[in-house]
């Protein structure tokens, strides 16, 4: 190889020796901005929170109830005072057997603008009832019709209602089944071609439910404990005057509200589930950082192993170029 052509040859070699080290460090460069990347992914990994699913204790508390009669009665507060004794407020519970509840839908039908319920025409609530020959029972009847407007009013809202009775086949006793005049009335021209109203209209009778009261914050209370310092029994004071009490034992029982419970389990698994979706999201991505740095970290072996090959001939060149230069010397020496 000549002189000129192995000059040619190294400044060949030496730009592509550049260009391979440029490029190294361009692959350096976007490796370190990947593992800056990564590093950021694992720092959110880092900063979630993990959901907690919730306790079945923090739903679960302990219930004092106390008897009077037919009450039954459930401690709400019980606070301590200064003076030793106790702010007491509670909710007295009984079963009320005479008042207007929900009962099965009816069928109703309309014919020539009255209203049916098979065969039996519905009545007007608190009108004189003409098929009770008895003056006095009817007007009795009545009378206790009228009360039961009221109720329905109170807890069905105003208006019109109608009646119907159905007799208790064993006993022989009539049951009032009672309907919203403005359910029926605003219904009646959706019908099917037996006369049919088309919605099922609500209905109510007479029966038990739950009643409830409050009282707050009855003061001079006192209270015994036992051994463990559960509460046994509560002094309530008569309000007479006397500065006596009555005394009442109490009764301990353990009560969850299950219903809470099942919605914050419900919020955890919902919330759970976006942990872990978000948890999938994160990894997925830091596969694809990690993928890519073993790509850049295959093309820098290449890059490296490319250098070293420049550089091993370059060598070879830098021989061929001294020994060309120093046999020109010789020549004109």
């Amino acid at each position: 190889m000549g002189m000129a052509a192995s000059q040619a040859r190294f400044l060949g070699l030496t730009a592509r020796k550049t260009n391979v080290e440029y490029e190294g460090q361009q692959v350096n460069q976007q490796r370190t901005a990947l593992s800056n990347q990564s590093a950021n992914y694992y720092n959110d990994l880092l900063g979630m929170t993990v959901p907690t699913p919730p306790s079945v204790d923090s739903f679960t508390k302990t219930v004092y109830t106390f008897e009077d009669g037919a009450l039954t009665n459930e401690i709400t507060a019980l606070i301590a005072q200064s003076n030793g004794t106790y702010t007491l407020s509670y909710l007295s519970k009984w079963q009320d057997d005479y008042v207007p509840v929900a009962a099965s839908s009816s069928v109703v039908n309309v014919q020539s603008g009255a209203y049916f319920v098979g065969s039996t025409a519905l009545r007007v609530l608190g009108t004189e009832d003409t098929s009770i020959e008895n003056v006095r029972e009817r007007a009795q009847k009545e009378k206790e019709e009228k009360a039961w407007i009221e109720q329905l009013k109170a807890k069905y809202g105003t208006g019109d209602w109608y009646v119907r009775y159905v007799e208790n086949s064993d006993t022989g006793e009539e049951k009032p089944y009672f309907y919203k005049k403005s359910d029926l009335d605003n219904n009646a021209d959706q019908v099917d071609e037996n006369g049919n109203i088309l919605s099922n209209i609500n209905c109510y009778t007479i029966g038990s439910a739950q009643k409830v009261e409050e009282f707050k914050a009855i003061e001079g209370c006192r209270v015994e404990r036992d051994t463990s310092g559960r509460f046994i029994s509560i002094h309530i004071p008569n309000n007479d005057g006397t500065n006596t009490f009555v005394e009442y034992p109490l009764t301990t029982a353990t009560v969850t509200d299950q219903a809470a419970y099942d919605d914050a389990m419900n919020a955890y698994e919902h919330e759970k589930f976006l942990y872990d979706q978000a948890i999938q999201d994160i990894n997925a991505k830091i596969e694809i950082v990690q993928a890519q740095d073993k790509n850049l970290e295959l093309r820098l072996k290449q890059l490296d192993t490319e250098q070293k090959a420049v550089q091993t001939e370059m060598d070879a060149v830098e021989k061929v170029i001294q020994k060309n230069t120093e046999s020109t010397f010789k020549t004109f020496g």
